[in-house]
């Protein structure tokens, strides 16, 4: 729907009580407004409701329901599949709306959705303190904590959904609710792995953990050496305390060389000196073209990757957790990446273990609950030219490890094009469960514009 047929004085009175701004295509600042992380998201609303507070929200909500427009849900921007942005209809942007509170004391911090990790961990650190957040800065709390929330803490204190206390939900029909363990617990359960499905959760409340100085960074070792450095991880992971979370990875020189690497990051939340076991381990490993192993602020760490995930550059991602990580998948990725186009793509290793991996499957609906890895073949490009091959790239190396892949897959992750059968990889067991409570909160299927659990027949 063009921003023209709606009604001007419906528009101007929204306009009239709304505390932020209502940017349409004829605005200056519409073009900026429109942007996701992902480049390669090229979508056009009808309009976006930059909301200030939880009163924004509700009335832009109520506009678009009136009016018949289809909306989407934006936080920080920052997921692949882009469904934060839609076409033709109206974006509820919670970017703006950044209120955050710490409590040392009773450590839980109410934060609101537009915050990014750099922000939240900016005010958790002043007391010595964090959650499982993003390990790429600019991520949003929002997005990454209501599909589950992997992070350089999971190992110890679990993913962000583990340490999710509460909520505050604006529903389909417009009530604004809390939403925990003991009200709405349904909604509750939902929110935590369910994505944006069943309301727009305007803040979070997120027990806090005494993490301050840890041990983190990268080694890189020369790409003749990727396929020993990945079994060397792959064993080095059988044997990491909860304390210690890493993720292998082959990828290129920072420094635009288009050099291949292969990489260990680690992040030991231990205070240096307490155990420096694991960090020998990996830096008597070979011989490292870069050794970044150092003590450094929590804060820090968490920033690390950021300049390899720059915003506006197109990103096109297939990835799937893996149910055999064998000398011959490992060899896959290698030869694999080889043939990577683009000076930024990556091939990533992601492992699970510890707190993430105790904690019921059914007792939140992320549903992904043992020991192991999540693969991701990571296309990412400047130049446009690149895009077919880079998607190809992307694919083809995902349909050389199908093999060895799981049927299991992270919903924050998932490709715009994923195939229906995606969903049900995401939740498994969890989805008809999940489907019930959509039932419950959003029959109509109002949020629509993310990975999609439609609603249980009545």
């Amino acid at each position: 729907m063009a921003l023209g047929s709606l009604p001007s004085e419906a528009l101007e009175d929204l306009r009239g009580r709304f505390a932020g701004n209502l940017v349409g295509p004829a605005d200056p600042a519409y073009e900026e407004e429109r942007k996701v992380h992902n480049g390669a998201i090229d979508r056009r609303p009808a309009l976006v409701a930059v909301c200030r507070g939880t009163a924004d929200v509700v009335d832009a909500l109520a506009f678009a329901r009136e009016h018949g427009l289809p909306i989407s849900v934006r936080g920080g921007g920052h997921n692949v599949a882009g469904r934060a942005v839609l076409d033709d209809g109206l974006v509820i942007d919670l970017s703006r709306m950044k209120g955050i509170h710490v409590d040392p004391e009773g450590r839980v911090a109410r934060a609101e959705a537009g915050l990014t990790w750099k922000e939240f961990n900016r005010e958790t650190q002043l007391f010595g303190l964090a959650t499982t957040g993003g390990v790429v800065s600019s991520t949003g709390i929002a997005g990454l904590t209501l599909g589950g929330g992997l992070g350089y803490l999971m190992g110890k204190y679990g993913l962000a959904v583990d340490n999710l206390v509460s909520a505050e939900v604006v529903l389909a029909d417009g009530r604004v609710v809390t939403a925990d363990e003991e009200n709405e617990p349904d909604l509750f359960w939902g929110l935590r792995g369910g994505g944006g499905n069943f309301g727009i959760v305007t803040s979070f409340e997120y027990r806090l953990h005494p993490v301050s100085t840890v041990t983190g960074g990268l080694m890189a070792h020369p790409i003749d050496d990727a396929g020993e450095l990945l079994r060397f991880y792959r064993d080095l992971c059988e044997t990491l305390p909860d304390e210690v979370v890493a993720f292998g990875a082959l990828v290129h020189a920072p420094d635009g060389s288009g050099t291949k690497l292969g990489a260990i990051a680690l992040c030991d939340l231990r205070p240096p000196g307490t155990d420096d076991t694991v960090v020998e381990t990996v830096r008597g490993f070979g011989s490292p073209v870069v050794d970044a192993l150092q003590p450094m602020p929590y804060e820090t760490v968490n920033t690390l990757m950021d300049p390899a995930y720059p915003k506006g550059a197109s990103n096109y991602w297939k990835t799937s957790m893996v149910s055999e990580l064998s000398d011959q998948a490992l060899d896959t990725l290698v030869e694999c990446f080889s043939e990577a186009p683009s000076p930024m793509d990556a091939i990533l290793l992601e492992h699970f273990h510890g707190e993430v991996s105790r904690v019921p499957v059914d007792a939140t609906a992320y549903p992904h609950r043992k020991d192991g890895f999540n693969f991701g073949a990571v296309s990412e490009w400047l130049d446009p030219k690149l895009s077919d091959r880079c998607v190809a790239w992307a694919r083809g190396t995902y349909s050389a490890m199908e093999s060895y892949l799981s049927p299991e897959r992270y919903v924050n992750y998932l490709e715009d094009d994923a195939p229906p059968e995606a969903l049900t990889g995401a939740y498994g067991p969890n989805l008809d469960r999940l489907r019930a409570v959509k039932a419950i909160y959003d029959p109509e299927n109002v949020f629509r514009s993310n990975q999609n659990i439609e609603p249980a027949p009545a």
